[in-house]
C-alpha cells in the first residue's frame, strides 16, 4: 500500500475566475505535475497562437515557482507550447493561460483548436527555488566535462 507523502505537502490558494474552471489534479499517485483543464475551446490570437484559458488564478508562496509544461500527448498534434515552459512567479495573481504555437505558419483564420472545453491542456508543477547570489571570480574549478558543450558527452 502506498500512502500519500505528507512531508512534501504544500497548500496553495486557488481562485476560480470562471464557474467551469477545474482545480488542478494529479492523474496518478506519484505524478510530479498536476493537470490543467481548458474552460473553453481554444481561441486564436493575432500572433498565430491558440489561447486556452483555465479560469484559475493561484497564489504561489514566496520562494516557490509554478512551471507550466505541455502534456506529452501534445506530440500527437501540431501544437507546441509557445514559451516551452511557462514560469509563474509568486507575485502573479492573474489567470493561468496556455498559448500554443504551430509547427507551420498560420493566422487567426486558419488556426484550429486542438483542445475542447474540459480537456487537459497542460501540466503545472510548483517547486521551491533558491535565491542566487552570483560571485564574480577570475577562474572556475576544473571538472571532467570542462568547457565541452552541445553534444560533447555523446550523441
Amino acid at each position: 500500500m502506498i500512502l500519500k507523502n505528507t512531508i512534501n505537502s504544500l497548500q496553495i490558494k486557488v481562485k476560480k475566475l470562471h464557474p467551469d474552471a477545474t482545480i488542478p489534479t494529479y492523474a496518478k499517485l506519484g505524478d510530479a505535475a498536476m493537470d490543467l483543464y481548458a474552460i473553453e475551446k481554444g481561441l486564436a490570437d493575432g500572433y498565430g497562437n491558440m489561447v486556452y484559458k483555465t479560469g484559475l488564478a493561484i497564489e504561489i508562496p514566496y520562494g516557490f515557482v509554478g512551471l507550466i509544461f505541455p502534456r506529452s500527448s501534445v506530440s500527437k498534434t501540431n501544437h507546441m507550447l509557445r514559451n516551452h515552459v511557462g514560469v509563474i512567479d509568486s507575485g502573479y495573481r492573474g489567470e493561468l493561460i496556455l498559448k500554443f504555437g504551430w509547427f507551420s505558419q498560420v493566422d487567426e483564420h486558419s488556426a484550429c483548436s486542438v483542445y475542447d472545453k474540459g480537456d487537459r491542456i497542460g501540466q503545472l508543477m510548483i517547486i521551491p527555488y533558491p535565491q542566487i547570489d552570483f560571485i564574480e571570480v577570475e577562474e572556475l574549478s576544473n571538472s571532467d566535462r570542462g568547457v565541452g558543450g552541445f553534444g560533447s558527452t555523446g550523441s
